[in-house]
């Protein structure tokens, strides 16, 4: 079966990535990336999420079409940022367009826009010219008109904690109470849309709307049965009387929100066609390297790049990556791998990185600020979970100095530390229900603060009840190589083994480091590391905490004369300290 078009709704995914993610994620030199960042991470998961690397990116020419305007004037006019420029684009995301075509661009992903018209004009034309299976990628709610009756199309919606929603023809019913994506478009219309300067009918909600379009089949429907005085489907007098006083401007409305779909799109769809051709890898990791965004690329070149062979598996975690002249030379679109691992134990299973920047540093009062989930599949990264908490105290200066997140970001962008931490347990519980493990650097501490959370919250269940088999980067490199002089922080281990971290106390940065220190470890030791099954690995490290524990403690005692000195044996919970 061929791989489904992928349809990126572009300026709703970078609108969203822009918000979403901490404003603190820049380039060397202090240029935002968030927005880049999050965009190339979105497509990365999608494309192995759908096995599709058949993608086009469809873009605003225009966000307020003059033929749109022209009926109704106050459309998205309240977004307006700069009268004069006549943009609601805020300026740091401005600033990463141009970056973000060029990335696009670079990945071999087309970009399709036409003048005087908006993404949502594009994507319909590609649904009316096209027989082939899309998926619709938007958090936008009125791409859900463009659903077909034939089933082609789906709209993949992001949702709470990295999941994403499927939406067909089929699901409407059941979830807005009408039948086709033409009924919806009805249905917004008298709901309204105030995000576009949009108001709808006033008094009628979504579900009064849904209830009028299924009972009387389409926006005119409903019109024709207020003039009638119609009683049914919750049509009261007051309803009708407000329908007929803005019956006019809601056709209008009507109107404005149902996207062009005769759009040429035929040199779009030999653009991707060509994609693969049009991949230049060497391109986007220059452009990432000088905007301090490599992972996101690396994660995106690997998506994109053909299957890998048995002999060369690992295109994530190669030692130092060839250079884009090096590849030109050779004529490799993406470089080769260098680790080869076990082609038995946990490195086979589901890997998830693990990481939480909080409050503080100590794990039995800390909050949690935000949090990383980075899932590996036989050494490539293939998906990541983020979240921003507001952990509902102040975040002192110093912690956020370190991981960059403020009080005012956090409550203004976080979302409610109850709801992230339910969120982070239950995928620790689909990734052991799913035979995964996670992998941490110091992972004690992380693990702890999420039980006293998930303890001080009163949650359903602890973290202690759903972890899987733990891996731990501090552990397992002391084992390995215990008497190595100098720091085991997470930075001084990814020098150690030749593992990029480039954002460190980023969560996602920490999590995807500590992944890639794991795999070399395992690589580097296949017997005593690499070939255990993740249970073997897991109660092995239990011994050996204990006994680098009583090591460190004797250390400390002889160094400081003071026998009542103790360090704490338990891994990879430390038992929690809870206030009175």
């Amino acid at each position: 079966m061929k791989a489904p078009l992928i349809i990126l709704d572009t300026p709703a995914l970078y609108y969203r990535a822009f918000y979403a993610l901490p404003d603190t994620i820049r380039s060397p030199e202090g240029f935002p990336v968030n927005a880049v960042r999050g965009v190339l991470d979105t497509i990365a998961q999608l494309a192995e999420s759908w096995s599709s690397t058949r993608i086009v990116a469809t873009m605003d020419a225009d966000w307020r079409p003059a033929f749109r305007t022209a009926i109704v004037p106050e459309y998205k006019e309240q977004r307006i940022l700069d009268h004069e420029a006549g943009t609601e684009t805020p300026p740091d995301l401005a600033a990463q367009l141009p970056l973000l075509r060029s990335s696009l661009i670079a990945a071999g992903i087309p970009i399709a826009e036409v003048a005087g018209t908006e993404a949502d004009d594009v994507i319909a034309s590609f649904i009316a010219g096209t027989d082939e299976p899309v998926v619709i990628v938007s958090p936008d709610r009125d791409l859900l008109a463009l659903l077909d009756d034939a089933g082609r199309a789906t709209v993949s919606r992001p949702k709470k904690g990295g999941v994403w929603e499927q939406v067909r023809a089929r699901d409407l019913p059941e979830l807005y109470g009408v039948a086709s994506g033409t009924a919806y478009r009805a249905l917004a219309a008298l709901r309204g849309d105030p995000s576009d300067g949009l108001p709808g009918v006033p008094g009628i909600g979504e579900k009064t709307a849904a209830k009028l379009v299924d009972g009387y089949g389409s926006l005119d429907g409903v019109i024709a049965a207020a003039e009638a005085g119609e009683k049914d489907h919750g049509l009261s007098p007051k309803r009708r009387e407000s329908i007929l006083v803005h019956a006019e401007a809601v056709r209008r409305q009507h109107q404005v929100m149902t996207a062009v779909d005769d759009l040429e799109i035929g040199e779009f769809l030999a653009a991707v066609a060509a994609s693969e051709q049009n991949r230049d890898a060497a391109t986007l990791r220059e452009l990432a390297g000088t905007h301090g965004f490599e992972r996101s690329a690396e994660r995106l070149i690997a998506v994109l790049s053909p299957t890998p062979t048995a002999e060369a598996p690992l295109a994530s975690i190669a030692a130092p990556t060839t250079s884009g002249a090096a590849a030109e030379a050779t004529g490799e679109l993406f470089a080769p791998p260098e680790p080869t691992l076990p082609d038995r134990g946990w490195t086979r299973s589901p890997v998830w990185g693990f990481d939480l920047e909080t409050t503080g540093t100590d794990p039995h009062t800390a909050r949690i600020v935000t949090a990383s989930l980075c899932e590996f599949r036989d050494g490539v990264e293939t998906s990541r979970l983020e979240w921003l908490a507001d952990p509902g105290v102040e975040i002192p200066r110093a912690a956020a100095e370190v991981h960059g997140i403020t009080t005012e970001h956090a409550r203004t962008h976080g979302r409610p530390l109850a709801d992230v931490v339910g969120e982070v347990l239950e995928w620790f519980a689909r990734i052991r229900d799913s035979g995964g493990l996670i992998v941490g650097h110091n992972i004690v501490f992380d693990l702890t603060i999420l039980e006293v959370e998930s303890q001080r919250l009163g949650t359903p269940t602890h973290a202690a009840q759903v972890c899987p088999p733990v891996i731990d980067t501090f552990v397992i490199d002391k084992h390995v190589d215990p008497y190595r002089r100098g720091s085991r922080v997470l930075t001084a281990l990814a020098e150690h083994w030749s593992v990029a971290l480039d954002n460190a106390h980023d969560a996602t940065a920490d999590a995807v480091a500590a992944v890639e220190i794991a795999l070399r470890i395992a690589a580097a030791h296949p017997e005593t590391i690499g070939s255990l099954a993740a249970g073997e690995l897991h109660e092995a490290q239990v011994g050996w905490k204990r006994e680098q524990s009583a090591s460190f403690e004797a250390y400390l005692r002889r160094k400081r004369g003071d026998d009542s000195i103790t360090v704490s044996r338990e891994w990879p919970f430390e038992t929690p300290h809870l206030p009175d």
